[in-house]
């Protein structure tokens, strides 16, 4: 299930845990937008300076046949 974890700079917001088994990150005209199959669920403008990481969780990985 692909998860990402949103990073503000310290003071800048909370930090955002966000996991969704259709979420998919795109980056659009200086936003970083996450969306699921319903649509946009959340955006981030570029200046926020917040990092954006997959995290993935080994037990979804499949080893390779």
């Amino acid at each position: 299930m692909p998860r990402y974890l949103v990073t503000h700079p310290k003071g800048k917001g909370d930090d955002l845990l966000v996991e969704d088994s259709h979420l998919e990150l795109t980056i659009q005209h200086g936003w970083a937008v996450l969306t699921d199959q319903q649509g946009p669920c959340l955006a981030i403008p570029a200046e926020a300076g917040a990092t954006i990481t997959r995290i993935d969780d080994p037990q979804d990985e499949q080893p390779e046949e």
